[in-house]
């Protein structure tokens, strides 16, 4: 049973999905200090204050200036850890030559950062199917079960992991905890599928963005596969607000011919706090 590039997931990596430590969702926790980034790929756990708020984001999806659909993600309080929930529909002129409706949720250890399982549920074209990834990290394995839900085929594989991963929307949330300032970078472990790539993250520049919800002093980030599965198959921009909250305003996203940018529509509830 093959697999494609999932563009949905990877393109709102770090990807929306975004957990982090900073007032946004984590209350009065302090950022934490400048540190240089390390050359090996690894996860930072967040600091003993940090505290997650239920929060949803809202995007539009435009590919080359038509509307090409609608993306959502959303964190939830899960026991003593917590879930992120994104979805991905489209809409338009897209729908009728493609028609998506994706659903993703992972479940994390907000002691660690680390991703323990994830689910996705996809309507892409005329295909469907439904895939688990079980994190087993005191063994070294992603335990991955696809089945095709018009046939029922199943299948099961395995992959070797590091000692800690997140996932393609989850990473979202852990890049903006980061002490992001220009001329910042860092390398961390992102799983999607099964497979482990390090993805390297890159503050580019100070912009100011014009958005639906109005201007916004950002900073601008780059995020690039450098190694694993998805090496060389797309770059992503993220403009987080130059501020505590680190609110993700807009990503654009370069896979191959597609180019689509998102824009955000509408935040709740609203953050507080600058």
């Amino acid at each position: 049973m093959s697999r494609r590039f999932h563009l949905p997931a990877a393109t709102v990596l770090m990807a929306c999905g975004l957990l982090n430590s900073r007032p946004l969702f984590a209350g009065n926790a302090q950022p934490r200090a400048m540190v240089n980034p390390a050359a090996e790929s690894h996860i930072v756990a967040p600091k003993p204050q940090y505290t997650f708020e239920n929060r949803k984001f809202v995007y539009s999806v435009q590919w080359h200036f038509l509307n090409a659909g609608t993306s959502t993600v959303e964190i939830q309080h899960a026991g003593s850890g917590a879930r992120v929930v994104a979805t991905a529909d489209s809409a338009g002129m897209s729908e009728k030559i493609f028609k998506v409706h994706d659903l993703f949720t992972a479940s994390l250890d907000t002691a660690t950062f680390c991703t323990w399982q994830v689910e996705e549920h996809n309507q892409e074209g005329k295909k469907q199917y439904q895939e688990t990834v079980a994190l087993d990290y005191p063994h070294g394995k992603s335990r991955v079960d696809v089945k095709n839900v018009k046939t029922a085929e199943t299948k099961h594989t395995e992959f070797d992991i590091p000692a800690c991963v997140t996932d393609v929307i989850s990473g979202f949330f852990y890049v903006a905890s980061l002490p992001l300032a220009p001329g910042y970078s860092e390398i961390f472990p992102v799983n999607d599928n099964g497979k482990t790539t390090d993805i390297e993250v890159k503050v580019e520049s100070r912009d100011r963005v014009k958005s639906p919800l109005g201007q916004f002093d950002t900073l601008r980030v780059k995020v690039e596969p450098v190694s694993g599965p998805m090496k060389g198959k797309g770059v992503l921009w993220v403009w987080f607000t130059d501020d505590g909250r680190r609110i993700p305003v807009q990503m654009k996203s370069k896979l191959g011919f597609a180019t689509l940018l998102f824009q955000l529509q509408q935040i709740s509830p609203q953050p507080s706090g600058k």
